[in-house]
């Protein structure tokens, strides 16, 4: 659907729990958060109803993400579910990739369209103190077992940070999409939550660092995915090389997504607290026209931009069937809450 802004809203990005088995530094802290009950988490049953609706609005692209979506049982049943949809036609997942390789058969047997597997670093100490876990194996197991799969397109989602070894990080990152047909993305560190206390690499030292290891980044003006990310060719390279950097290079004026969190709250954008609250809709009797209209009309209200890194504090919290906006203050939960 098209929004007050003329941008078209095309694609939802779906939490299916906010357990994780890592601990990312930029995410949550060693002991966890406090997570949400289970009966307050949305049901398959309740997913798939709402996706019914976001597709007779023209939403037609799912990303089911967490926390980590896959320690949540039965996840290749929910997309062989998803993609009986009538107007939903690609269905992808985000994931940190250690139970890949378990689950990785069924995915591609539910038809599930690509996978982006979350990893910052090959060095296996590195990966330990990033995500408090030594599972550095596991997870390139699951790259090479989503690889066996060429129908399904497999990208790398890495967030580069600083530190002394930083720029051999970088080089050996994006090394890995020159002889695999992978893609690796550079994704900019959010100022949410815990990545408010780290910093990040910029897009353009990024790029001088790729470029001097490997030679001169050629744009690719074909679309290679959901969003708006931007992505370069390297000659003798399988994959493409790619950038999401969503605070230094703003990319509101195109943005075409929503999320809905793990207890059914939908968002319109990643920095606002404030949302609709499906999930009580739903037990409180809405129909299934009656829901269409609230996403609608939610969506109608998606702001025009973030404001992160622009010095603003907006503070508050949104009432809980309170529509999403500029007025209903900084999101204050982490990125496994929100849904990544």
């Amino acid at each position: 659907m098209i929004d007050s802004c003329n941008r078209n809203i095309d694609y939802i990005r779906i939490s299916l729990t906010d357990r994780c088995n890592l601990r990312c530094v930029y995410c949550m802290p060693e002991e966890g958060v406090e997570l949400l009950p289970h009966e307050k988490i949305l049901t398959y049953e309740e997913i798939l109803r709402l996706c019914r609706c976001f597709a007779q609005l023209g939403i037609h692209k799912v990303k089911l993400t967490g926390g980590e979506p896959l320690v949540r049982r039965g996840v290749p049943w929910l997309v062989e579910q998803l993609k009986q949809i009538d107007g939903i036609d690609n269905v992808t997942i985000t994931t940190n990739g250690i139970l890949l390789t378990e689950q990785m058969e069924e995915l591609h047997q539910a038809g599930i369209d690509g996978v982006n597997i979350s990893l910052d670093t090959l060095d296996k100490e590195a990966f330990r103190q990033l995500t408090r876990f030594d599972s550095l194996d596991r997870v390139l197991r699951g790259i090479d077992k989503a690889l066996e799969y060429p129908d399904v397109t497999t990208k790398i989602n890495c967030v580069p940070l600083g530190g002394e070894t930083a720029e051999q990080t970088i080089i050996r990152m994006a090394g890995l999409a020159k002889d695999r047909p992978l893609h690796v993305r550079f994704i900019e560190l959010m100022p949410i939550g815990m990545g408010k206390e780290l910093a990040g690499s910029d897009e353009e030292t990024l790029k001088a660092i790729i470029s001097r290891a490997y030679g001169t980044m050629i744009p690719y003006e074909k679309t290679l995915g959901n969003g708006p990310g931007v992505y370069y060719g390297l000659e003798g390279f399988t994959g493409k090389i790619g950038f999401i950097s969503a605070v230094s290079h703003k990319f509101c004026h195109k943005c075409n997504r929503i999320r809905l969190t793990s207890e059914g709250m939908l968002k319109n954008c990643l920095q606002y607290g404030g949302g609709v609250n499906l999930r009580d809709a739903m037990n409180d009797g809405y129909t299934d026209e009656e829901l269409i209209r609230l996403i609608h009309d939610t969506i109608e209200q998606k702001p025009a931009g973030h404001h992160f890194g622009e010095g603003r504090t907006d503070e508050g919290v949104s009432g809980e069937r309170e529509v999403s906006g500029e007025e209903s203050g900084t999101e204050r939960k982490g990125m496994s809450q929100i849904g990544g």
